[in-house]
């Protein structure tokens, strides 16, 4: 997220925007579920480890949170294990192995799974997400597609302690005053009684609940819709989490009523230079070089308007409007936004997307690759729940089948391995 002049989500965001998995800090495709006890991170490198240049760091910023108005009792309470955790570093510096095209994020994030498990959210939580609608006039499928993106309807908020995730990133120094501003922030929360040490679990980046605010954001945003006196966005009640990302959204400008966008279709010929952001036009001229909805109807007006095609033209394209850019406020990824849009549209009843996405370089589609984790899977060589996205764990499968086989073992996938898993070689 970003608001003017504050250190935000988004400024944390900003070094995963770009890998298309910006929208999923908290864990959305690999964090984990928590409950309202923190327990040890599933993952070993995420747990803290002994650091004498961590403790002497930790040392001075007791110093500098004092003088901050943090209070002794506060620093002791929040920092009484906190302690430096490599995973933390290595999920920083390497944030580019991770990079999704555009179809695989939504693969990960709008897929038939996600969308069925949102529109049973949505049903489930209907009064609630009504009654946010009705304060802060951001639609209900919209916030329940926020939910779904950053932390899988809930199921998945992280389960690093954000006290030692934040340390460790401002000790760290690569971007070390703007996790030091996390860490005050977080304490802070402590501070005022809204969770406990123990309960303030999130991500590697320190962002947290049901909808991943980080702790300045949450200082800025958050509410307590009910009027507890605390705003809870930690615990398996989502209440508090939805209300702040629509109150979030609501301040950054939301339009009620009008759409993110929506799925277009572009003429023969249409000039790649006319996509981008940059490039807005009136609903008339776009009409007039023959751009349509995706189903062939006519556009409808919805003011200014650009287009945008992640992957070139000839592959999905998207019409953007204001909301678009609100959303970039939560997250400045294009494809989050189209990830939230599109599965909010999805959640309200829509279909799925009309354009194809190409062969990826491998010269497999998306149902080739989802065909071949699943003959993976059946042969007995692990490659996880199958999603259409050929990760590490697809390809150490590949390599299990292939030294099996006798092939070489390169964990490449390909038309002929998967004809292998067929049977027909």
């Amino acid at each position: 997220m970003q608001a003017p002049t504050k250190i935000t989500r988004r400024a944390v965001a900003l070094g995963l925007a770009a890998t298309g998995l910006a929208g999923c800090l908290g864990g959305g495709i690999t964090g984990a579920p928590v409950t309202a006890t923190r327990r040890a991170p599933e993952d070993p490198a995420m747990r803290p480890v002994p650091n004498p240049a961590f403790d002497a760091w930790l040392a001075q910023f007791r110093t500098r949170a004092r003088a901050r108005g943090l209070s002794e009792a506060t620093l002791e309470r929040g920092l009484r294990g906190a302690g430096f955790i490599p995973g933390v570093v290595e999920r920083d510096r390497n944030q580019a192995e991770f990079r999704r095209t555009l179809e695989d994020y939504l693969a990960l994030v709008a897929s038939e799974a996600r969308v069925t498990e949102g529109r049973a959210a949505a049903r489930q939580h209907a009064s609630l997400l009504s009654e946010i609608e009705s304060r802060y006039g951001v639609e209900s499928h919209v916030i329940a597609a926020i939910w779904g993106v950053e932390s899988r309807y809930g199921q998945r908020r992280g389960d690093i302690p954000v006290i030692s995730a934040t340390a460790t990133l401002a000790f760290d120094g690569r971007r070390g005053q703007l996790f030091e501003n996390q860490l005050l922030a977080a304490l802070r929360i402590l501070q005022n009684g809204d969770t406990t040490p123990d309960r303030m679990v999130g991500s590697w980046a320190g962002a947290m609940g049901h909808t991943q605010f980080i702790p300045t954001t949450y200082a800025e945003y958050a509410v307590d819709f009910r009027g507890t006196g605390r705003r809870d966005i930690w615990s398996d009640d989502p209440t508090d989490a939805l209300a702040s990302a629509a109150a979030y959204l609501s301040r950054m400008g939301w339009r009620r009523g009008q759409p993110w966008g929506f799925e277009v279709r572009l003429p023969q010929g249409f000039p790649a230079s006319a996509l981008g952001r940059g490039s807005t036009r009136s609903r008339a001229d776009w009409a007039g070089m023959g751009v349509t909805r995706a189903d062939g109807s006519a556009l409808p007006d919805h003011g200014p308007a650009s287009i945008i095609a992640p992957m070139g033209v000839g592959t999905p394209a998207f019409m953007t409007f204001a909301n678009f850019t609100t959303i970039t406020r939560y997250n400045n990824s294009e494809n989050y936004v189209i990830g939230v849009g599109y599965l909010s549209d999805r959640i309200r009843g829509g279909g799925p997307l009309r354009g194809t996405f190409p062969p990826d370089r491998f010269g497999l589609t998306q149902d080739d690759r989802l065909e071949l984790q699943r003959r993976l899977n059946a042969a007995g060589f692990g490659a996880g729940d199958p999603d259409g996205v050929l990760g590490p764990q697809t390809e150490a499968a590949i390599r299990g089948f292939q030294r099996a086989r006798g092939m070489d073992q390169t964990g490449t996938p390909s038309q002929g391995l998967l004809n292998a898993l067929r049977g027909r070689t």
